[in-house]
């Protein structure tokens, strides 16, 4: 009976457990190319892990049957052992080794994940401001002229470029399914490239404690077909409203909203902290070309619309 309970309460532990990790599995299903650089360093630096317990283990058994004790007489002297230099030579590489090999799968990985994925890096990027505030996110599309409030829509098979910033404390936005994450600050702009190639529906969130708000701060990633993408712009153009200022400091104010779209973007009125508008003029290097990019962008978007 005792082992019954014993079983059935371990099962109850481990589903629990589970359940509260489903989120973070999802870095195990990627569905793009940044995702699966990631997932695949991770797996490499677990299955690393494990061999060098496996080994460990293996040894610590063999040592503990075959120097255990045994009925000796008690005036026995064990036999004189020299040390070994080659024994203390190989246990000092073999963690030096290990260390050389995580850090140079990491530093590559790192460098992989910071630039638009090899396979892409001829395209021409969407670039989409993601601003979060208490507790929720703004997407700004300068090349659509379009706002949306907690989800964001994206093209298959396109490059994407987030620009991060935040309206209050650091946040971190992360894709799982899509890419790693990258904190959002409230007085610069940071990066962080991805492509979608499948069609679906995923998972964003921020993973930085925030406030109380914070655990509520998810939104949707919808990966679409171009045609599917084209037909969204279209009908956001025909049937959202435009956002003013107004509009744009409630929502701020606001701690909670449910999904909202606009013709429109803050971008006209309240730039993004990069270039010259930089709060403590970080990406100084980058000033006119970030500068004139947001120029471009939303030039072109209000060629599409006038068209």
């Amino acid at each position: 009976m005792k082992t019954k309970w014993l079983l059935l309460s371990l099962t109850v532990l481990i589903s629990s457990v589970l359940s509260g990790c489903e989120n973070s599995l999802m870095i195990f299903d990627p569905k793009g190319p940044q995702a699966k650089t990631l997932s695949d360093t991770i797996l490499f630096s677990i299955f690393m892990m494990i061999g060098i317990l496996l080994v460990v283990y293996i040894l610590y058994t063999y040592m503990l049957l075959k120097y255990r004790s045994s009925k000796l007489d008690k005036d026995y002297e064990p036999p004189h052992e020299e040390g070994s230099k080659w024994l203390e030579i190989t246990w000092t590489v073999i963690p030096i080794l290990i260390v050389i090999v995580l850090s140079v799968v990491t530093v590559r990985t790192t460098g992989d994940v910071e630039k638009a994925p090899k396979a892409y890096a001829d395209d021409k990027p969407l670039v989409i401001y993601a601003s979060s505030s208490n507790w929720k996110w703004h997407f700004s599309y300068p090349e659509e002229q379009i706002e949306t409030v907690n989800y964001v829509n994206l093209p298959i098979n396109r490059p994407v470029e987030f620009r991060l910033y935040s309206y209050g404390p650091i946040t971190s936005f992360w894709i799982p399914q899509l890419a790693g994450q990258k904190y959002a600050m409230s007085d610069m702009v940071t990066r962080i490239h991805l492509v979608a190639e499948t069609p679906g529906s995923y998972i964003g969130k921020n993973s930085n404690f925030s406030g109380e708000g914070f655990a509520h701060m998810e939104f949707e990633a919808q990966a679409m077909t171009d045609k599917e993408y084209q037909d969204w712009i279209r009908d956001v153009k025909d049937t959202a409203p435009k956002l003013t200022e107004k509009e744009f400091d409630s929502l701020l104010a606001t701690p909670h909203v449910g999904r909202k779209t606009y013709m429109s973007t803050h971008l006209d009125f309240r730039p993004a902290p990069e270039g010259k508008d930089a709060g403590h003029h970080h990406n100084d290097a980058e000033k006119n070309t970030d500068s004139s990019d947001v120029h471009d962008h939303m030039q072109h978007g209000h060629a599409a619309h006038e068209s």
